[in-house]
């Protein structure tokens, strides 16, 4: 690695080291509820979504209470994010991008995207996220 480039990584790092994660944590979870309202999203779905956090945790961080968030949850948030982002490229009229999560889809072996979402695995957001992706080109 050249001097520039380590320079460079050094100086990524020291920034994203800058960051408070309680407050990262707090902004990523007003943003995941506001998806919750969008997708009309069940509290047990949402739970999943999340990662599975006991129901009290998730009760907490609705009201705002966030001491910490696991990164796994702020990564899924993240993707679930670039999820609705791609939704509303590919579908300019709110509701139908946000209808399209429970629509079934002959790519998803006739699943919803939400179906695929709900299987637990932070793998299979990344899945549904892929798809929209590579759908918009």
């Amino acid at each position: 690695m050249s001097t520039t480039n380590l320079s460079l990584a050094r100086r990524s790092a020291a920034s994203i080291d800058a960051f408070d994660e309680q407050e990262v944590a707090r902004v990523s979870l007003q943003a995941f509820f506001s998806l919750v309202e969008h997708w009309q999203l069940r509290r047990e779905e949402a739970q999943v979504l999340l990662g599975s956090p006991s129901e009290s945790t998730y009760y907490r961080w609705k009201q705002g209470r966030v001491a910490s968030v696991p990164r796994d949850t702020v990564e899924r948030i993240s993707v679930m994010v670039g999820i609705y982002k791609a939704l509303h490229i590919l579908f300019p009229i709110a509701e139908r991008a946000d209808d399209y999560l429970r629509r079934e889809n002959a790519d998803f072996d006739g699943q919803s995207a939400l179906t695929v979402m709900l299987r637990g695995n932070v793998e299979h957001l990344y899945e549904v996220r892929r798809y929209l992706d590579a759908w918009r080109g």
